[in-house]
């Protein structure tokens, strides 16, 4: 697949999925600006220049609708459209309903769905100018398709961008923009680590390997995978496509119960 010409926003590219979904498609010859909040984009950036001249970052916070607006003007400056818009940036804070908090809550909120709609709505006036536009939109097996305690919060913000995706996707069609969602599972990611140094601080490794074994795969995904999954919805091949959601989860979503075997 190739997406020479082609440029890319990437929101939270500096890490984990992210960043797989970055590397994909710099390798398919697209150039790409990452959005960021965490200082560590620029060390990000500085490794993929190493073998990609075609990379570019902003330091940003997605919930600030101002700052966005200044980037896109800035970006304006060099391309004159972009052709894929890839919403990845995303928090999870494991808390029980009972015991969260309105500020811990809204932390989800925010970002998960409000900045979403802030990136998405501040680079739509340069998407419209493609003749081939992609959004794609990272939501979550969990909250569309399964849960587990303490994911209220980000259950329901993946669960919206779900969504999202489809209203949008109905609205853009005449301007032959493609939306899409990839509802991830385990991959292994900053995030999961955090997870499971959550669950256990002393045995981290546990956990992973014990989220390892419940997938009928015997193991977490890779960004890499996630990524190639990300440039077939950005690429010219997926082209009939819209509104739709994409699992990646190794099968973890499949078993009706892991107690039951023969």
């Amino acid at each position: 697949m190739d997406l020479t010409n082609k440029v890319a926003i990437v929101t939270g590219g500096a890490m984990g999925n992210g960043l797989g979904i970055t590397k994909a498609l710099l390798k398919a010859h697209a150039r790409v600006y990452i959005l960021d909040y965490s200082e560590e984009l620029k060390k990000t950036i500085k490794d993929l220049k190493k073998d990609f001249s075609q990379i570019s970052g902003y330091i940003v916070d997605i919930r600030d609708s101002k700052m966005l607006e200044e980037i896109v003007k800035d970006i304006s400056l060099e391309e004159k459209k972009i052709d894929i818009l890839v919403n990845n940036a995303g928090v999870a804070k494991l808390q029980s309903f009972a015991k969260m908090s309105d500020e811990v809550r809204d932390f989800h909120f925010d970002i998960n769905i409000k900045g979403t709609w802030n990136v998405t709505k501040a680079f739509l006036p340069l998407l419209k100018k493609s003749k081939t536009g992609r959004i794609i939109n990272l939501s979550s097996v969990t909250g569309p398709m399964v849960a587990d305690i303490g994911e209220v919060a980000y259950a329901t913000t993946k669960a919206a961008l779900i969504g999202f995706t489809k209203a949008l996707a109905m609205e853009l069609a005449p301007k032959n923009i493609l939306v899409n969602a990839i509802l991830p599972g385990y991959i292994m990611t900053p995030m999961v680590e955090n997870i499971a140094k959550e669950t256990d601080s002393n045995n981290p490794e546990k956990v992973i390997e014990g989220i390892g074994l419940g997938i009928p795969l015997k193991r977490l995904g890779t960004i890499d995978e996630l990524g190639n999954l990300a440039l077939f919805l950005a690429s010219e091949e997926c082209s009939y496509i819209t509104g739709q959601t994409f699992v990646i989860d190794g099968g973890s979503t499949l078993p009706e119960t892991n107690s039951v075997g023969v």
